[in-house]
């Protein structure tokens, strides 16, 4: 049994080669789960953890074995990235940026002799400059790694625990919990560089009742398993009104104006076809946020709030609901990532509320096995996102007007945003033991999902490694 504790893996560096293979294997064993190709196919959540993973350092001289007989699993991790535009967007760039991450996974069974319960902590340091502003689009987010951490030695991104019953059928967590860990999560995802479907998707994780990674909610998830190929999630979150959950660190938990809740379900199912257990995964799910938002566009008596200069109209709740799915097409070897694997989804959200009313995407991941590269990874994906129509008359407004673009949940505005479109490409390479060195390729069709400036061709690379 685990619970959603990730570095690698949703510290948007995910699924780097032996992250994609030998991790998702080991998480599945060390929940119990047995793995393709040894008769059984993983079941329930995918919920990833980083503990039974390699190490750059292998067993630190000792001390990983003699941690992990007491229970205790710690992992340090790096991700470097560099980004840069060869043409379009709002100017020329190239942006470094990283971060180190610390992650603290604890077996009380071994530890304390207390059965079923897990405690978990993830804390997280950061540098480097946003790419997504240089180049003027904040919609998609070709980078993974910058952004809403804050400028702090040690930023908490998790801090929770697990409590499991009836032989791990039911899992209970409770705490600060980033809440696209546990809903709306494809950790496959987070092979591709562009941020917008790493792990959970958009537009549902850049609003304040389903924001992600690295920032948590306080609350609590209830994961059933009534069968062995099928799950039921709900989780309850207290919604933060500040930018920031936990303030700009994440240790403020105790903010005020924690009054409302987000409330989120999902259903999912864990197929596997055919003699070589193509294993899929399908899930299902909506949230509920009763808080108040105000209007994108109209004012109390439903017209231009800009125009008539009155207030916004507040909106009582807002909601977002998504499908996702993996699935392997073709098998090339025992591990649960290891053959052509087919990715994709669509997500909704309120649009008069939320920036974003839509979002698409549709990709294919393959590992290195077929050239004698088993740890090496290849993929391609497309995505479309689609603006809402209450955003846009906003901004019309704005532009009749000749105000600036007002900023929404994606950042800076440069123009009337309608869609935008990605084509991205890239390829891992296995340079040693839980290390990896990726190269990715991005176009991006309207940057910003404006026409105000070129279309953008992207070239970047990230380096990853757990020691």
């Amino acid at each position: 049994m685990t619970g959603a504790c990730f570095i690698l893996l949703s510290s948007q560096a995910l699924a780097q080669s032996e992250t994609a293979k030998t991790e998702f294997s080991n998480n599945y064993e060390a929940m119990g789960f047995p793995i393709a190709g040894q008769g059984a196919v993983p079941i329930g959540p995918l919920v990833p953890s980083l503990y039974g993973n390699p190490h750059l350092f292998g067993d630190w001289g000792g001390a990983q074995s003699w941690l992990k007989d007491r229970g205790i699993f710690l992992n340090i991790a790096l991700n470097e990235e560099y980004m840069g535009n060869i043409t379009g967007g709002r100017t020329r760039d190239n942006v470094l940026a990283g971060q180190v991450a610390a992650e603290l996974d604890v077996d009380w069974q071994k530890l304390a002799n207390v059965p079923g319960l897990w405690t978990h902590l993830l804390v997280i340091n950061g540098h480097g400059r946003s790419f997504s502003h240089t180049l003027g689009d904040s919609v998609s987010n070709p980078e993974q790694i910058y952004g809403a951490r804050g400028n702090v030695v040690a930023h908490l991104v998790a801090m929770y625990l697990d409590k499991s019953f009836l032989h791990d059928r039911i899992i209970l967590s409770l705490g600060a919990i980033p809440t696209g860990t546990f809903f709306n999560f494809d950790a496959l995802a987070c092979s591709f560089m562009n941020v917008s479907v790493c792990g959970n998707f958009a537009p549902g994780k850049y609003t304040p009742g389903g924001r992600d990674w690295p920032s948590a909610n306080i609350g609590a998830v209830l994961r059933v398993r009534p069968t062995e190929r099928t799950y039921i999630m709900g989780g309850i979150f207290a919604v933060s009104p500040h930018a920031y959950n936990g303030g700009i660190s994440g240790w403020a938990l105790a903010q005020d104006g924690l009054g409302k809740l987000s409330s989120q379900v999902e259903l999912g199912w864990t197929p596997a076809f055919g003699k070589d257990k193509l294993l899929g995964h399908y899930k299902i799910g909506m949230w509920y946020d009763n808080s108040r938002y105000p209007n994108l566009y109209e004012d109390r008596n439903g017209q231009s709030f800009l125009l008539s200069g009155l207030p916004q109209r507040k909106q009582s709740g807002t909601w977002s609901a998504w499908f996702m799915f993996n699935q392997m097409l073709m098998r090339n070897g025992d591990g649960i990532a290891n053959g052509l694997i087919a990715i994709g989804g669509v997500g909704y959200a309120q649009g008069n509320v939320v920036a974003m009313r839509d979002h698409e995407w549709i990709g294919l991941l393959e590992s290195g096995t077929p050239w004698n590269r088993p740890l090496d990874q290849i993929g391609v994906m497309f995505q479309n996102m689609n603006m809402s129509r209450s955003v846009r008359l906003q901004q019309e407004s704005s532009l009749a007007l000749g105000t600036p673009f007002l900023s929404n949940q994606w950042g800076d505005v440069y123009g009337v945003q309608k869609w935008e479109r990605v084509y991205e490409a890239f390829y891992s390479v296995h340079l040693a033991r839980a290390t990896a060195l990726q190269f990715d390729f991005q176009y991006l069709q309207h940057p910003g999902a404006t026409t105000t400036f070129e279309d953008a061709a992207v070239i970047g690379g990230q380096f990853t490694t757990n020691f």
